[in-house]
C-alpha cells in the first residue's frame, strides 16, 4: 500500500488552504500567549479531563482493533502461493480448521484470479458475502466494502464532535471535524484508486501485497493517533499550556483598571492611617518612640565592625557605587516630581 506524490500533492492543494491558517496560527499562540499574557498552567479542568479520558479509552480501543480482531487471510494462513490451485488451497485450510458457509462460497468463487485479486484488496468478507457483485465489475465490490469502510470514520468523528462540543473547547472542533474527515476521504480514495491487477505477477507469497489487512492496519492505527493527538492538544489547552486564546482588549483594559482601583484603596487605607496616626497625640509618641528605637538599632548595627566590613567588601566587589548613586538619585527625583503639585517642583533645573 503506497501513496504517490501526485496523490499527496493532490491533497495539500485541497486541504492546504483549509488547514495551513490554523497551523499558523495555533505557531503564534504558542510562542506569544503565555509571554505576552503572563498565563501560567493550571489543573486540568474536570470538563477537560472527561473529555480527554474518553479520546484515550477510543484510542485504546481502535488500536487494540488492529491486532486482538484482525480478519483471517487464507493464503497466509496455509502458505500458499496466489496461483494453487482452489481444491488443494482449501485442502490446506481444511487441515487447519473446519471449514464454514463462507469457505464454501470463496471456494467457487476464488477460481478465477482476477478473484483472488479483488479478494487481496476487498477481504474474504465482501468477497465471500456479496450477493451482487461480480468479477466483470470490480467497482461493485467496493460499494459492497464502503460501508465499513467508513464506519469507524464516521463513529469517530461523532466522538470528535462530542468532546469539541462544549464551549471551553469548542475552538478545536473545525480542527477536528476537518481531520476526521479528511481521514476518512484518504481511506476511500486509497481504497478506491488501488491498482490490485498488480499482484496478478506475484509468484510467491512474500511477494504479494495483502492490501486489504495492511489498509485495515492503516485505518486503525490512524484513527488512534487522531484521538490521541487531540486528546494532548486538549490537555495542552486546558492547562494553559499552549494554544491559549488572549483575552479581549477590553478584557484586559478592565484588568488593569481593576487592578489599579485596588492599589489606589490601599494608598488611601493607609494614608487614612497615617493621618490618623498624626492627629492623635499618643499615637504619634509611640510611632516616635518606635521609629527612634529602629534608628538606633540599625545605627549600633551598622557600627559593628564585622558589619561594616561585610558592606564595604559586597560595595567593593559587587557594585558600582556611582552607577547605585545615579540610580538611587533619579528614582528620588521621579518619586519627588509625582508627588508635588504642577508647577511645583517639576522643573529640574531649580533642585
Amino acid at each position: 500500500m503506497s501513496i504517490s506524490w501526485g496523490t499527496i500533492k493532490s491533497l495539500l492543494i485541497f486541504f492546504g488552504p483549509v488547514l495551513l491558517p490554523k497551523l499558523l496560527s495555533y505557531y503564534r499562540s504558542i510562542r506569544a500567549a503565555p509571554a505576552n499574557y503572563n498565563l501560567k498552567p493550571i489543573p486540568l479542568p474536570p470538563i477537560f479531563a472527561r473529555n480527554i479520558l474518553i479520546l484515550f479509552l477510543i484510542s485504546t480501543i481502535f488500536f487494540l482493533k488492529t491486532f486482538l480482531s484482525r480478519p483471517e487471510n487464507i493464503f497466509t494462513l496455509t502458505k500458499s502461493r496466489l496461483q494453487i490451485p482452489t481444491d488443494v488451497l482449501f485442502t490446506r485450510l481444511s487441515s487447519l480448521r473446519p471449514l464454514t458457509a463462507l469457505d464454501d462460497t470463496l471456494k467457487h468463487k476464488l477460481v478465477p484470479l482476477e478473484s483472488r485479486l479483488l479478494y487481496l484488496q476487498f477481504g474474504g468478507e465482501v468477497v465471500g458475502s456479496c450477493l451482487f457483485c461480480s468479477s466483470d465489475d470490480p467497482t461493485s465490490y467496493l460499494y459492497y466494502a464502503l460501508p465499513d469502510i467508513i464506519t469507524p470514520h464516521v463513529f469517530n468523528l461523532l466522538i470528535l464532535t462530542f468532546v469539541t462540543a462544549n464551549k471551553q473547547t469548542r475552538g478545536w472542533r473545525t480542527p477536528a471535524v476537518v481531520s476526521a474527515i479528511t481521514l476518512g476521504i484518504l481511506d476511500v480514495y486509497l481504497v478506491s484508486t488501488y491498482n490490485y491487477q498488480l499482484n496478478s505477477r506475484a509468484l510467491r507469497l512474500s511477494e504479494i501485497d495483502f492490501f486489504f489487512w495492511n489498509s485495515r492496519t492503516y485505518r486503525y492505527i490512524s484513527l488512534a493517533l487522531l484521538d490521541a493527538v487531540f486528546g494532548l492538544l486538549l490537555y495542552l489547552t486546558g492547562t494553559n499550556r499552549a494554544f491559549v486564546t488572549p483575552p479581549a482588549s477590553a478584557q484586559r483594559v478592565e484588568t488593569v483598571l481593576r487592578g489599579l482601583s485596588s492599589v489606589k484603596g490601599k494608598l488611601n487605607a493607609v494614608g487614612v492611617v497615617k493621618n490618623t496616626v498624626l492627629r492623635d497625640e499618643g499615637l504619634r509618641g509611640r510611632s516616635n518612640v518606635y521609629w527612634g528605637h529602629e534608628v538606633r538599632l540599625t545605627r549600633e548595627s551598622m557600627e559593628e565592625e564585622e558589619v561594616v566590613k561585610g558592606i564595604n567588601d559586597a560595595l567593593a566587589n559587587r557594585l558600582d557605587i556611582k552607577t547605585l548613586e545615579r540610580d538611587a538619585e533619579q528614582y528620588t527625583r521621579a518619586i519627588i516630581e509625582g508627588s508635588m503639585p504642577e508647577g511645583k517642583g517639576g522643573n529640574k533645573k531649580n533642585d
